[in-house]
């Protein structure tokens, strides 16, 4: 049997030159013991488990005064008496730090021999080390009936040791316990100071509205503590960086200012991962996200990204959410998290109620030696249903009713079990009413004006709120949350003037519910505006970043000029982190608040940044050319037309063009093209001209003038500035990847087959080195058209398959469609014809979803190839279409082709009459080549028409036009195109 003595020498925790011997009860210095009060040596222990962490004065009171009722002063006491034990002066403290109003922090070297916090152990014994952090910090009192929950979360915190990632969801109805579980789980692995716990709240009135919200409130709390988070953000999320301005120093706003770059939904979310796989390489993190029923959409992102990685990482994210939220408002949640459950990448830890023991065993717990009747239990079983919150609240009923208190023996009950009615409310609300009641006036004024503010308030809104004095407030919040009543004291908060404040949060969100029902609606009105003009005030200019909390007091303040401000920042702050749906709901939320209001020029004017605002995130989630874009970029141009303003035009006229040109109104668009430059000269933003110019090339592309769009585009690549703020303009695709791209085929159809490559492979280079996937699957959607036109189905079907892929992947349904259908010429001619063309279709019934017409003609032209000799009238059917359209919207950059492919489906045929339709046809390609430049379908129809003219003995002639066409070009030699031409050429010789 081992020596007593040497097992608690190994139990010692180090701080030279003292060591703390928690089996003795003892503080030595060197060999020398050092006396210390019990209570005070109970406090040094507790600080000593969570070295160089803040343990607030609730925390220390709650641990060491358990089941004692005990003021501030006490803790000053325990303080003083360890103070003056370690020699520790309070000015220059050496061991013990305070933290004003908050708590207390062991700032002192822990050393070598202290077994319960060394260094981690080898994964095979991180299990048993953790049973002994839970044996070490125990259980609190009244945490009944969730034993094996909690021996659960530590078999799966003992896989995250040994780098197996857990998503946890704990779920249950409100009051269930799914907090308390959380807590005391965190509460124990925090003994380990290696593991770091961070946690944020998702907010039921504004949590849609701001995208990750709850990821940013808890990494902001890790940052405050712990500068390697921030190193690891700067390195390797500089957007997440960004969102916390007042972490950033001089040299972070240099370096991003000068980088530039915008952000997108995979940007942020790569980036995040990024971070987090370099913070839990070598220690486990903890992140707890709360009440994720009120999640926005762009957090539940995060969770299914960081569950998808499989990668190894110390890292733990527990959730907890109630399932019945989620029914009637149709929450992404319940779809992910089954989705999730389907693959094996999540665990649930659903939450039930407590049964009959277990409300003896709080009873127990929380009245030590009562002698209350064994039916106790049952009667308050059967009014709480087991809900734990309930359960508590009944039990609260019964103390404040005196049915049971406490004499000099002990608690018991007043009167006979079987005469009691408790009278216990139908519902949680008609017990918390009963608890304000029992509040003096002063105390219930606080706290309703507190529900206002929100579920966690900052001591100062309040106090403004209600006009009195803030140290007033502060005393009587810091005396609500000692009594543990409704609220709890939360770290203080830093306000941008560097004055930090007192803030509190609700117990629970129940609490803050049944509060603010209580406040008559004109007064609610009076409080959120005097706590939002008051948060205007102390913010400034970093209002912005609250928008969402502002625009939901002015709005119930009835402020809705305001509030529709605040909502488009919002809507502007969720697009800039790619959270587009969050954006789309504040832009219509706006709106819908602006039509209250009188006509006016101010709100017009506000409803103009409110619809340009609104368009962004539309054109990303529906398409270029969906109705809506439309309607919101017609509106917007209404609006510059009656404010005659310059400043927005820009970005409305950016919107309609792309909006008329995906529709294949292409005359529309190049007015609306032509317009850029005379913006230009009134307008001092250099990209206007640019996007002038861009402008004009795609639309020259389309209508067939490819020597123009070149033009134009040489004039735009020579604007355009890869450095500059493109701020003036919030469409997604990069110009250089764009203009590029369009080059590429109008090279190609001016017979520079080759040439055609060079900014097709540029645009794609580009498009990889920003890792933008918007910019990406255009460039390979235009690579894969491009080598459609060279007629190298491989590269074509590599690329369009790559597009594919990635569009499948981020929601990119105009660039899939588009790629789907030059995948399905792509398959032309390896004995599935059938399954090609219906490939095309596919892809354009998709492409046509989007409200897309542009390409149609071209889209049709492949349908009518995949198709061929074996659906004969169906094909002339398609080319046919296809003509009237090219016709019908003026895109005439296929038409030749389009000719072509008639002729050849005519010349088929076989017969006279068919012999001089194809005839016509390929005459008619030729000419329209011609007059186009298009050299490489001039090329096309002269070989169709000395193919038909050597089947009828007529080649001669039309050799020689073969020869002169197949003369002019200058590279290209080895492509299809050219190879036929040459084979054909010399059979003709050879005849």
């Amino acid at each position: 049997m081992p020596d007593r003595n040497s097992v608690a020498t190994e139990r010692r925790i180090h701080f030279a030159p003292f060591a703390l011997d928690p089996v003795n009860e003892c503080l030595w210095k060197g060999l020398q013991p050092i006396k210390l009060r019990p209570k005070a040596f109970a406090v040094l222990e507790h600080l000593l488990s969570c070295p160089g962490e803040l343990v607030t004065k609730e925390n220390l009171i709650g641990a060491v005064w358990r089941d004692t009722f005990v003021g501030d002063a006490v803790l000053k006491v325990a303080i003083r008496q360890i103070r003056e034990a370690l020699s520790d002066d309070p000015k220059s403290p050496r061991f013990i730090e305070t933290a004003h109003r908050r708590g207390y922090r062991f700032i002192g070297q822990i050393g070598a021999g202290t077994a319960a916090i060394a260094t981690p152990h080898a994964a095979a014994a991180s299990d048993t080390r953790d049973a002994t952090l839970l044996n070490r910090v125990g259980v609190p009192a009244g945490f009944v009936g969730r034993e094996l929950a909690l021996s659960r979360m530590h078999e799966w915190f003992g896989q995250v040791r040994r780098g197996e990632p857990k998503i946890v969801f704990v779920t249950g109805e409100a009051g269930i316990g799914k907090t308390t579980l959380v807590d005391t789980f965190t509460d124990t692995i925090a003994l380990d100071p290696t593991v770091r716990i961070c946690g944020g709240q998702c907010l039921e009135q504004y949590g849609m509205g701001e995208a990750y919200l709850p990821v940013l409130d808890a990494i902001r709390k890790l940052c405050r503590h712990d500068a390697q988070v921030v190193d690891a953000l700067r390195a390797h999320a500089p957007m997440w960086l960004m969102e916390m301005p007042a972490l950033l120093t001089a040299s972070d706003r240099e370096t991003f200012k000068r980088e530039g770059g915008g952000t997108s939904r995979e940007r942020m979310l790569r980036e995040v991962g990024e971070a987090l796989d370099a913070l839990t390489a070598h220690a486990p993190l903890m992140l707890v996200l709360e009440d994720l029923h009120w999640s926005d959409f762009s957090t539940l992102d995060l969770i299914s990204y960081m569950a998808r990685r499989r990668r190894r990482a110390h890292l733990m994210v527990v959730a907890t959410y109630r399932p019945a939220e989620l029914i009637p408002n149709g929450h992404p949640l319940k779809s992910l998290k089954q989705d999730l459950q389907a693959r094996q990448l999540c665990d649930e830890l659903p939450l039930e109620y407590l049964d009959e023991d277990a409300v003896g065993q709080y009873l127990a717990a929380r009245f030590p030696g009562h002698r209350f009747p064994l039916e106790l239990a049952t009667l308050i079983h059967e009014r709480s249903e087991g809900n734990p919150l309930f359960m508590v609240h009944t039990i609260d009923h019964l103390i404040a009713e005196r049915l049971i208190e406490a004499d000099e023996e002990g608690w018991r009950m007043t009167t006979v079990i079987g005469t009691v009615t408790l009278g216990v409310p139908d519902s949680i609300r008609q017990l918390i009413e009963a608890q304000i009641d029992r509040l003096d006036e002063s105390d219930q004024r606080i706290l309703e004006a507190a529900s206002v503010a929100g579920r966690g308030f900052q001591v100062p809104a309040v106090s403004a709120a209600l006009d009195d004095e803030t140290m007033d407030v502060e005393v009587r919040c810091e005396a609500l949350a000692r009594r543990h009543q409704f609220i709890r004291e939360c770290r203080a908060h830093t306000l941008p003037n560097g004055q930090t404040v007192g803030r509190f949060g609700f117990v629970h969100a129940v609490y803050r519910h049944v509060l603010y029902e209580r406040v008559s609606v004109s007064r609610r009105m009076h409080l959120h505006r005097r706590i939002g003009q008051r948060a205007e005030a102390v913010y400034g200019e970093r209002a912005r970043e609250m928008a969402a909390e502002l625009a939901m007091h002015f709005e119930q303040a009835t402020d809705y000029r305001r509030a529709a401000r605040y909502l488009q920042q919002a809507a502007v702050n969720a697009t800039r982190r790619s959270a587009y749906l969050e954006s789309i709901a504040l832009s219509r939320r706006g709106l819908e608040l602006l039509a209250t209001l009188p006509d006016s020029d101010e709100r017009a004017r506000q409803e103009l940044w409110l619809q340009i605002t609104l368009g962004v995130p539309l054109i990303a989630t529906e398409g270029y050319a969906a109705p809506e874009v439309g309607s919101v970029y017609l509106r917007a141009r209404g609006l510059c037309e009656r404010l005659d303003t310059t400043s927005e035009i820009a970005q409305v006229l950016w919107g309609l063009w792309t909006f008329h040109t995906l529709k294949a109104e292409l005359s529309k668009a190049l007015e609306i093209a032509t317009e850029f430059p005379r913006l230009a000269e009134r307008v001092a933003y250099p990209g206007i001209a640019m996007r002038g110019h861009w402008a004009t090339e795609i639309t020259y592309t389309h209508q067939g003038k490819f020597g123009l769009a070149l033009e134009h585009f040489e004039k735009a690549l020579s604007m355009y500035d890869p450095t500059a703020d493109d701020g003036a303009f919030a469409d997604a695709l990069n110009p250089g990847v764009a203009l590029r791209g369009f080059a590429g085929w109008s090279l190609w159809f001016l017979g520079r087959p080759e040439r055609a490559v060079i900014p097709i492979q540029e645009a794609l280079a580009l498009a990889r080195k920003v890792a933008e996937p918007h910019g990406i699957a255009h460039a390979l959607a235009f690579a894969a058209v491009l080598y459609q036109l060279r007629r190298e189905q491989s590269k074509a079907l590599h690329h369009a398959d790559e597009a594919i892929a990635l569009s499948t992947q981020h929601g990119l349904l105009l660039y899939e469609a588009m790629a789907r259908v030059v995948r399905g010429w792509a398959l032309i001619g390896d004995g599935t014809n059938r399954e090609s063309a219906e490939e095309i279709r596919q892809g354009l019934t998709a492409w046509h979803g989007t409200g897309a017409q542009l390409l149609r003609p071209h889209f049709l032209a492949l349908l009518a190839e995949a198709q061929g000799h074996a659906q004969s009238e169906e094909t002339a059917r398609v080319l046919d279409d296809a003509i009237a359209a090219a016709e019908s919207t003026g895109e005439r950059c296929y038409e030749a082709e389009l000719y072509r492919l008639k002729g050849e489906h005519l010349f088929r045929h076989g017969n006279e009459q068919g012999l001089a339709g194809a005839e016509g046809c390929f005459q008619k390609s030729l000419a329209i080549a011609r007059e186009q430049e298009a050299h490489s379908l001039e090329l096309r129809a002269a070989m169709s028409l000395a193919r038909l003219h050597r089947e009828n003995g007529r080649g001669g002639l039309t050799c020689d036009l073969l020869r002169s066409v197949y003369e002019r070009f200058e590279e290209g030699f080895d492509t299809p195109d050219l190879r036929d031409a040459r084979d054909l050429l010399n059979l003709q010789s050879e005849r």
